[in-house]
């Protein structure tokens, strides 16, 4: 039985993984760690700071603000806890943390947090491997829903990164064409944004070559899959050694 403390446990999700974790026989959720001290409907006890926290833990699971990650690296580090932080909107120096923080406690962080698009990023390595020589252009389309602020999606970068790696860092990312009146360049990776509705996300990346098309697609029907990509994140990186991991290792990579 994995343990877990859930740092930001009165956010949406947190309150997600509370539920999912119910449901789940190989981990539990041990303490929860708020600004809002609440019960968590009395499933286990809540802390307004983590240092207040003196629960035996095998990893945090971390969906809160910025601006508490500086405590909560610092604990898993005095703790030697793993980590799996979730939350996003971090500066470069807090990045940099993060790095310093690995060298001594192991850390998981991504981009997304889903199994499917790390497992997508693994299969877009080798479909780009071999369709990128014969002439398949790529083009990436990803849809949210009108809330959300950048564009491109993270996601939608990191998918175009898993085939710009794969390829040698030769492609250029394209986000607007509208006002170059020329020919498709073979080196350019397109990435085209949609904006609309409450689409929680979906990713298109297509292989065009000639007279045939492959698309790989994820689409992401509810937050609950970022939930079960965390919780999976966190049993495997129970007792890990120090380092810094990302969601590649908990579905496998490609060149080991």
């Amino acid at each position: 039985m994995v343990k877990v403390i859930l740092h930001g446990c009165n956010g949406k999700m947190g309150h997600m993984i509370t539920e999912m974790c119910s449901q789940e026989e190989d981990i539990k959720i041990v303490a929860g760690i708020d600004a809002c001290q609440q019960g968590a409907g009395g499933e286990y006890p809540v802390y307004r700071d983590i240092y207040n926290c003196n629960i035996a833990a095998d990893a945090v699971i971390d969906f809160s603000t910025a601006t508490a990650v500086d405590s909560l690296l610092s604990y898993c580090v005095e703790k030697k806890i793993p980590c799996v932080l979730c939350t996003t909107g971090l500066s470069k120096e807090q990045l940099e943390s993060v790095k310093e923080a690995s060298e001594k406690t192991a850390i998981l962080r991504s981009a997304n947090m889903t199994l499917g698009i790390n497992l997508l990023m693994k299969l877009l390595r080798e479909a780009a491997a071999t369709l990128a020589p014969a002439g398949f252009d790529i083009e990436i389309v990803e849809k949210h829903h009108n809330l959300k602020v950048d564009a491109p999606s993270g996601t939608a970068l990191a998918l175009a990164d898993s085939i710009n790696e794969e390829m040698g860092e030769e492609y250029e990312y394209v986000y607007d064409r509208s006002k170059v009146r020329q020919k498709r360049d073979k080196k350019e990776l397109g990435i085209s944004a949609v904006r609309g509705g409450t689409i929680v996300g979906d990713h298109d990346v297509i292989f065009a070559g000639t007279d045939e098309v492959i698309t790989f697609s994820h689409r992401a029907y509810s937050k609950g899959v970022f939930a079960k990509g965390a919780l999976q994140a966190a049993k495997y990186i129970a007792g890990k050694p120090a380092g810094l991991y990302t969601m590649a290792d908990v579905v496998g990579k490609t060149d080991e």
